[in-house]
């Protein structure tokens, strides 16, 4: 919200009339929407806007907002005024915030927050692994990327840090790889978990859910796994070995 001055020649003669303005938000983008006409104020109402407008939150409590035209000098030594040279304003730590918190409230609609609490922080660790299991997660949904990728790219361009509450410094490519260690011996338990989530979600009934396939490929040559094989790759790796794992089917 803001004064608007309005320059008008009538006469011969300069008039500025004024204008209270706020920024709103609609489909086509931000817009200007004029509240209330002042017509040309004289020297003493003009002080009197200039003074202080009383601004309503939300919430229902006030607070005084000052507001100074570029072309009018604020009162000296007035310790509510603030000047901000605007050419010398720069933005420090940009970080992502969006889609991470899409990310982040998508899992906790899913209750994985829950199950991966009472299944992963029974043991005092640095950072709990319900929450690293999260960056995990996330970072496949905005920007998947390897767990070196993460800790190096993606994770500190983020706002997840802030979001789940994760001390600073503490996500590294080896706390992710050791979070999946922990992960897969409770695969079977998150699959019913999301069968039954998905049921409650969308009110769906059904005699079988299935997912879709995913495969793994390995850089080398597996020769102690008989069940890795070469084939078509869905990852666009030929030349490595890979295993598709095959549909999950709950009733």
């Amino acid at each position: 919200m803001f004064l608007r001055p309005n320059h008008r020649h009538k006469d011969g003669k300069a008039h500025v009339y004024w204008s209270l303005v706020e920024t709103v938000r609609t489909p086509d983008g931000p817009r200007q929407r004029t509240l209330c006409y002042l017509g040309e104020l004289n020297h003493s109402a003009e002080a009197r806007w200039l003074k202080s407008i009383e601004v309503f939150n939300e919430q229902g409590e006030s607070r005084q907002l000052k507001l100074f035209p570029s072309e009018v000098e604020p009162p000296e030594n007035d310790a509510e005024v603030v000047r901000v040279l605007v050419r010398k304003v720069r933005l420090e730590r940009v970080r992502e915030f969006g889609p991470c918190f899409l990310g982040w409230e998508l899992w906790r609609r899913l209750q994985l927050d829950r199950l991966w609490e009472e299944q992963l922080d029974g043991e005092e660790a640095e950072v709990p692994w319900s929450r690293v299991a999260a960056v995990l997660a996330i970072n496949r949904l905005c920007a998947p990327a390897s767990e070196l990728g993460i800790e190096e790219r993606w994770y500190p361009a983020t706002a997840l840090e802030e979001l789940l509450r994760i001390p600073a410094g503490t996500i590294n490519h080896t706390r992710l790889y050791r979070c999946l260690d922990r992960l897969i011996p409770h695969k079977v338990h998150v699959e019913r978990h999301l069968k039954q989530r998905y049921g409650e979600l969308f009110a769906a009934e059904f005699d079988v859910l299935l997912y879709d396939l995913t495969s793994s490929y390995v850089e080398g040559e597996a020769g102690k796994n008989p069940m890795m094989h070469r084939g078509y790759s869905r990852d666009h790796r030929p030349d490595c070995k890979h295993y598709v794992r095959p549909p999950l089917m709950l009733c």
